[in-house]
């Protein structure tokens, strides 16, 4: 089902990092649905191949290979994308990653690989977009986070570095007002996607339990991620920046004195085609 306009970003350019899987596809999917061009970044070749795959329309799809974490990389697929359109619209913050653990478990070379990702690969991709596209012409900027307002056990490093790219988003969205730049990010709670197949078999069952501190008592979809996205990228979101929009099904606001129960009257939600 599609809730928005198949118009609402006809001539609009999108750049979406981590493009090639899971959220990150999908928000590339209801873009194109929606009448954008769209750019997918991703450190994997293969998959990048995959998706576009996926989405069709070659011709309105591009794929540029890129780690987030390298300076230089990002810098030429930068201008790789301004030499194919000239021009870029709205960025998509999306690529990350983390790996379960404890403090006492992650070693200090594991805490900087999901810092840079996370953190300074957000910070690097902003940046040079900001320099080469919004400065001159405005744009909108939306980055995907995750629920990280009462801290993350567990996932310690990538809290840390989500809680980073919301302060950017607020710090960015200031001093870039006056060029027309709205900043704004989504912070997602438990998703099911395809990146919960990374986790072992106890972190998804833990995962699975963890759905009953929110009072939709369930996984959210990649399709209500992308849903908040684009709201928040769009013209109807224009008086919106430097805003998180956490979209966790309550979990942010949990409280044991009224703790989530099941639902009698609503039918569960399935992930929308």
């Amino acid at each position: 089902m599609d809730i928005f306009h198949k118009e609402l970003f006809s001539g609009k350019r999108v750049l979406i990092t981590g493009g090639g899987s899971g959220i990150g596809l999908r928000i590339a999917r209801d873009m194109l649905r929606s009448g954008a061009l769209v750019a997918i970044l991703g450190r994997d070749q293969e998959k990048l191949k995959a998706a576009q795959a996926v989405l069709g329309e070659p011709d309105r799809v591009l794929a540029i290979e890129c780690n987030v974490r390298e300076e230089a990389g990002v810098e030429q697929a930068v201008q790789n994308l301004k030499k194919a359109w000239g021009n870029l619209d709205i960025l998509v913050n999306n690529a990350g990653g983390q790996f379960p653990g404890g403090t006492e478990s992650i070693s200090p070379k594991g805490f900087r690989a999901v810092i840079d990702t996370n953190l300074t690969g957000t910070f690097l991709v902003t940046r040079s977009c900001f320099i080469e596209f919004f400065k001159a012409s405005g744009g909108s900027v939306v980055s995907i986070l995750m629920n990280m307002r009462s801290g993350m056990p567990l996932m310690p490093h990538s809290a840390a570095a989500r809680a980073g790219v919301d302060n950017l988003t607020k710090s960015w969205a200031i001093e870039w007002a006056h060029y027309g730049v709205r900043v704004n990010a989504v912070a997602p709670g438990i998703i099911r996607s395809s990146g919960l197949s990374t986790y072992a078999p106890e972190f998804q069952a833990a995962l699975q339990k963890m759905t009953g501190n929110n009072y939709a008592t369930r996984f959210g979809t990649e399709s209500e991620v992308s849903n908040a996205v684009l709201f928040l990228a769009s013209q109807a979101a224009s008086y919106i920046t430097g805003q998180t929009l956490f979209v966790d099904g309550g979990e942010s606001i949990f409280s044991p004195f009224l703790p989530p129960r099941s639902h009698d009257r609503m039918p569960a939600h399935e992930e929308t085609v």
